[in-house]
Formats: C-alpha cells, sequence, structure tokens
C-alpha cells in the first residue's frame, strides 16, 4: 500500500468516526484527486457507516412565488435581469400549496419543499407562508422552505411555526462567487445561515457545479460547507441547467465523471449529512444517477419540476429505485401517525367539500342562464 493511499485512508476512517470541521484545502484537493475506483470505494465506506446504503430520502419542490427576483444569480431564469420568457407569478394561496403537500405526501416523498423568488421575505407576504408551514407539517411532512436572505427575528418566526429546513446554497466558492452573483454578498448568505441555526432549525445548504468554475472551487465550496457547525444536515449538489436567456446557456458542459467526484468527495467530508443528487438529473442519464447513489448520494428531489425547470417524473423515478435496489428512506413525520394521518382526511374533505360548492355553483349559474 503506498503512502498516499495509506494516507487517504486514514482520514477516510476518521472522517467516518467523527466528523470534522477543519478540512484543509489541500486535504479536500487530495481526495478529488484519487483515482475514480478509490475515491467511490472511500465514500461507500463512509457512506455504510452511518446510513443504510439503499435508501434514498425523497423530497418534492414546489414553486411558491415565481420569477422577478431582484437577484442577478447567472443560472437562474428567475431573476429579473435576463429575459428567458418565464412569467411573473404572485405568492400562492395556502390551499394550493397545501393541495400539492398532499400530492407529494401519497406520491412518497417524506419532506416538501416551498421556494419563493424573493431577495427576502416580506412581512405583508410572512404570515401566509407561515400558516402554510403549519400547514403542510400538519400531514405528516418535514417542511422546507427556501425564501432567500431572512434575519434573526423572521427565523424565529419560521421556526416557532414548525418549519425543520431552511434553504439556503452558498452556490460556489468565496473567490468565484463574484463571477456568478452581485447582489448579495458571500458573508449575507453566511449570516442567514448563521440565523437559521440559532433558531434551531436544521440547514439545508450546497452547491451548482457545472458554472465554469474551476476544480480548485468546487474544492473551496465544500471547505465552506464543512466548516459550518454542525455540517448542513442537507448538501445539495446540483448541475447547472442552462436555461436559455441566463448568461450560462452557453457554458462548456462539466464531465458526469467530475460531477460524481464531487459527490464522493462531499459525502465523505459531511459524512452525517443527506446529500442530494438535486438540479440537473433530467440531463443525466441513469448510469451517471447510479454512480451518484454509489458515490454516496442519498436524496433526490421527486416530481416533475424543481422551481421552474423539469426534473425526472416520479414514474421514471420507481422504475429506477426498483433497476438499482434503492427504497425511500422511512419517512420521519415530525407529527405522530395518527394525528397525522386525521390531518390529511381533514384536508381531504375540505377539498371535497370546496368541489361540491364550486360544481354547485357552476350548476346554479348555467341554470340561471338557460
Amino acid at each position: 500500500m503506498s503512502d498516499a493511499t495509506s494516507t487517504t485512508d486514514s482520514l477516510t476512517l476518521a472522517a467516518a468516526a467523527r466528523p470534522r470541521h477543519d478540512w484543509r484545502l489541500d486535504e479536500i484537493e487530495a481526495l478529488f484527486a484519487l483515482p475514480f475506483n478509490d475515491l467511490l470505494f472511500h465514500a461507500q465506506r463512509v457512506h455504510r457507516a452511518h446510513f443504510d446504503p439503499n435508501a434514498v430520502q425523497v423530497s418534492t419542490l414546489l414553486s411558491i412565488k415565481t420569477g422577478a427576483c431582484p437577484e442577478d444569480c447567472k443560472y437562474c431564469p428567475q431573476s429579473g435581469h435576463y429575459s428567458t420568457g418565464l412569467g411573473k407569478e404572485k405568492l400562492l394561496e395556502i390551499e394550493k400549496v397545501v393541495e400539492q403537500a398532499l400530492a407529494a405526501r401519497e406520491a412518497g416523498a417524506s419532506r416538501f419543499c416551498m421556494g419563493a423568488a424573493w431577495k427576502s421575505p416580506r412581512e405583508k407576504d410572512l404570515g401566509a407562508v407561515l400558516e402554510m408551514v403549519r400547514r403542510v407539517k400538519a400531514l405528516g411532512l418535514e417542511t422546507c422552505m427556501t425564501l432567500g436572505m431572512v434575519d434573526n427575528d423572521q427565523a424565529g418566526r419560521l421556526a416557532e411555526a414548525g418549519l425543520d429546513y431552511y434553504n439556503h446554497n452558498l452556490d460556489t466558492s468565496p473567490e468565484f462567487y463574484g463571477e456568478i452573483i452581485t447582489t448579495r454578498t458571500y458573508a449575507d448568505r453566511l449570516e442567514t445561515l448563521g440565523h437559521v441555526r440559532e433558531a434551531g432549525m436544521k440547514v439545508c445548504s450546497g452547491g451548482i457545479l457545472g458554472m465554469g468554475e474551476a476544480p480548485r472551487d468546487r474544492a473551496a465550496l465544500l471547505q465552506q460547507l464543512v466548516r459550518l457547525e454542525p455540517h448542513p444536515e442537507s448538501v445539495p449538489i446540483n448541475m447547472l441547467v442552462k436555461v436559455p436567456g441566463t448568461p450560462l446557456e452557453h457554458v462548456e458542459d462539466l464531465d458526469p465523471v467530475e460531477f460524481i467526484r464531487a459527490i464522493a468527495v462531499a459525502r465523505i467530508l459531511m459524512p452525517t449529512s443527506h446529500v442530494r443528487l438535486s438540479a440537473g438529473r433530467e440531463q443525466m442519464n441513469e448510469s451517471t444517477q447510479a454512480l451518484a447513489f454509489l458515490a454516496g448520494a442519498n436524496s433526490i428531489f421527486y416530481g416533475e419540476r424543481l422551481l421552474t425547470t423539469a426534473n425526472p417524473q416520479a414514474e421514471r423515478d420507481r422504475a429506477l429505485f426498483a433497476k438499482l435496489g434503492l427504497h425511500p428512506e422511512r419517512r420521519d413525520t415530525c407529527v405522530d401517525d395518527d394525528r397525522a394521518q386525521a390531518n390529511v382526511e381533514t384536508e381531504l374533505a375540505r377539498r371535497a367539500a370546496q368541489q361540491a360548492a364550486a360544481l354547485a355553483t357552476e350548476l346554479t349559474y348555467d341554470a340561471s342562464g338557460a
């Protein structure tokens, strides 16, 4: 066994035993530089030390407010700075959000994520957002939101409403960040994550690969994530979806092997976190996704869309899971099962009553106009 292999093996075993926050950049780059088979072997050892290797946490993501975002993120079709053909939509009605959450639960999702295209939530909208959290959580789903920057007061109110996770991605390395976003700073992002932690919520934070960054930037992004104490409970690793009209629509594609390397290194560095195979799955073939799961990815978004971009449909995901022998991670309901089921039945009864009332109104109108 070579000295390099022995050193890496020691680092991997140490990571599996005790999460670290002091990884040096050269250590992380050394992991990226390992032969591909060795890297996946080390990642699998860490993964199996903390998780069922064949269980995948399943989330569904809903855009609750779409378009006209004041941020200038070069990858984002929702930015008001670019012409992508995406229309502006107001905040969804609470009942429509609950309806989508019920459908997600029925399809097998254990977590329901809601995203709004804001720089930060406005006070006039926060009340509705808090009610969405309460109603969705009552169905027995874990709740997650991404609303942009939040201050201490907003984070505290979201936590009080029962929000389990708050998503706020770092996107890329501090050094490359200014090439992608100018309307908020890296420090702003870290400050929001600090408010989320202080409020007692779990952190969902990751990044986007394939935006033209250098390999060192991918290592530096992961270094920033491992410095967070504790590590983010959920780490979404996104492959850039190149949307026409955004400044990154013609950026060179990232080699899928390099993407898998990042998944594996993230698994080694953050052994107890869920590493989510996130945006970009629509462009990945089954072999690439299978390698991602082998590398330690154990969370996906499930459904037809991720905010505004396409995502493999549920039937295709179920077929892939069956082919690979994977299964959804057991639902952690946050509400006792009997109470959650009662709340689901209440919501279904409410929907049925609304539909009946709408039909009666329509029939009355037709009769009067006959």
